[in-house]
């Protein structure tokens, strides 16, 4: 397998969506797919999980299969530092298991599914019910969560990835639509971002000075400037738009 199609496959209701997709090697769609934290469950086939340090053991796989692995802190915080670090790529599961993602596999394609990161007022807000809605917490990296897939889209487009959405419900994330029959063309498709607009960002963050090596920024945060940070989105926001 070359990597070029990821799913990154979460917990949001639409999740479920995968199961139903092909499983064989002939008509799978993906490469690789990335499970988060309970969406290991959705279908057999997944490639990694990725949960953080407090995931409940008695959630997590009991077998693995010989090309199954699960990704944790051990691993996942080296790839997030490589790409700027937590505080500036956002402190929640979807964005860290894309940058793992997109910094370990170096997909072309990053297609996101169950990552939306919209919950209702009532209903369910996961696939197995309802569920803690993490990127809501007060969290001072996740004020604006669009931002955030930004940064993400063009960390992403400077490697040659695009990032797509498989959802049709409303969402956080940015990036452009997509169903299963674009990804195979995706690989190839061209790439465009203003680069100057996307150094202007990076400077902003260098000068910040935000970077956690341990991975543990909520450790920081009495540092950690919220009307600073949303600026730094601002600048995100625009390099996305000018693309």
């Amino acid at each position: 397998m070359r990597n070029n199609i990821v799913l990154i496959l979460g917990s949001g209701p639409n999740a479920v969506q995968a199961s139903q997709w092909g499983a064989t090697p002939q008509d799978r769609h993906f490469d690789r797919i990335v499970a988060i934290n309970n969406a290991w469950q959705i279908r057999a086939d997944w490639d990694f999980l990725i949960h953080p340090e407090d995931f409940p053991p008695e959630r997590r796989p009991g077998t693995l299969q010989p090309t199954q692995q699960i990704i944790t802190a051990d691993t996942y915080v080296a790839a997030q530092n490589a790409l700027g670090g937590f505080v500036y790529a956002g402190g929640t599961m979807a964005f860290t298991a894309a940058y793992w993602a997109l910094h370990t596999l170096a997909p072309k394609v990053l297609a996101f599914l169950g990552c939306d990161m919209v919950y209702p007022r009532s209903g369910p807000t996961h696939f197995y019910g309802t569920g803690t809605a993490d990127p809501l917490r007060a969290d001072v990296t996740l004020q604006h969560l669009p931002s955030k897939s930004a940064r993400l889209a063009l960390k992403a487009a400077q490697a040659g990835c695009h990032c797509v959405n498989l959802s049709r419900d409303p969402s956080q994330l940015l990036f452009p639509r997509a169903s299963l029959s674009d990804l195979a063309a995706l690989p190839d498709a061209p790439i465009t971002l203003d680069q100057a607009l996307v150094d202007r960002a990076d400077k902003c963050e260098t000068n910040l000075g935000y970077f956690v090596p341990s991975g543990r920024y909520w450790e920081d945060f009495d540092r950690l400037s919220a009307p600073a940070l949303a600026k730094l989105d601002a600048l995100w926001l625009q390099a996305y738009g000018a693309r």
